[in-house]
């Protein structure tokens, strides 16, 4: 670990923001595991209620913490895109959120780098699910509902190859997070979902990486009833603005031609069969074939769009795109 931690220290320059609301029991300690490679430490008091800010700068001692205070309270995506802001404006090379109340283990935090440092990946995230003895200890419905948030993210991001979209443990390169619009990234908990997507509008490569959550009885400050309507909403938004996007504005491929085609075959069929069935009399078999030979080819060709989709997750990083070599561990 001695030797990894030197490489580390040689490298590129790395920043962790910590947005905080209601986490003033376990910050000090999840700073104190930061370990000497991160270079400096975004905490963003997100107008919490216990004054977290103050509490740790009254009381921390590492240099490297920077506080920043939210004159309002913005959500925990505005906290995050607040930090990456400020980190971008010091000249960090690479960010990392993690949370403050102790379930993002620090430890991690070389896992996620490192890829991006080698140029693999411009956005790494965690997968809470990767590890068959973590999965059986979860409830049903949590895993359940993981699943469906994760194919609607795979559908609205582009990232077929991810999974458990909503986890909040991130490292980002620079170079993307310069792309982006941090201003109009979400500020409330679909925040990685939508930076995904944003990150997917830039042909980012994204990877996931494997992770344990560590839970001692935290209060999550996630109402699970009231955000469920606005993520789906939200998806769909994404969705549609990718398609768009993607297919139809940025180019015209197979892909395109595939949609296109499959969404007019299966409209001419469902219309004609709405129009002509249901009479007093049998359709004829002429009229129920026109109907749904259209239907049938039309959903062949979603199918198959759906394929080409799949095949078109980033597999280049944008340095590599750009021609920019990969990053030196020397000084």
């Amino acid at each position: 670990m001695c030797e990894f931690t030197e490489n580390m220290n040689v490298s590129r320059r790395i920043a962790v923001v910590i947005p905080t609301y209601r986490v003033r029991d376990h910050i000090l300690q999840v700073l104190s595991r930061v370990r000497e490679y991160v270079h400096v430490i975004y905490l963003v008091d997100d107008k919490c209620p216990e004054n977290t800010g103050h509490f740790v700068l009254e009381r921390n001692a590492d240099p490297r913490v920077k506080v920043i205070f939210n004159d309002v309270n913005q959500g925990v995506g505005g906290a995050v895109m607040k930090g990456m802001a400020a980190a971008l404006r010091d000249g960090m090379e690479i960010v990392v959120k993690i949370d403050g109340d102790g379930q993002m283990d620090p430890a991690y935090i070389p896992h996620f780098v490192i890829p991006i440092i080698e140029g693999r990946a411009d956005l790494t995230k965690g997968n809470r699910f990767f590890y068959l003895e973590d999965i059986k200890s979860m409830p049903a419905i949590r895993l359940f509902g993981n699943a469906v948030l994760s194919f609607l993210a795979k559908a609205s991001t582009g990232y077929w190859n991810i999974f458990d979209p909503t986890n909040g443990y991130i490292a980002v390169d620079a170079i993307l997070l310069q792309t982006q619009p941090l201003d109009k990234i979400d500020k409330r908990y679909f925040f990685e979902t939508d930076l995904l997507f944003r990150a997917g509008l830039m042909r980012a490569k994204v990877l996931d990486i494997p992770m344990q959550a560590h839970y001692a009885g935290e209060t999550s400050n996630l109402k699970i009833h009231q955000e469920m309507v606005r993520f789906i909403g939200l998806h769909l938004l994404n969705f549609a603005k990718r398609i768009s996007y993607s297919y139809f504005l940025r180019d015209f491929n197979i892909g395109s031609l595939e949609l296109f085609v499959g969404l007019v075959l299966i409209a001419f069929g469902t219309i004609y069969g709405l129009l002509h069935w249901g009479g007093e009399k049998p359709a004829a078999p002429g009229v129920v074939m026109i109907s749904a030979l259209p239907l049938l080819a039309g959903i062949m060709s979603l199918l198959s769009f759906v394929n080409f989709d799949v095949q078109q997750v980033p597999r280049e990083t944008i340095s590599s795109r750009l021609g920019i070599r990969g990053h030196s561990t020397e000084n």
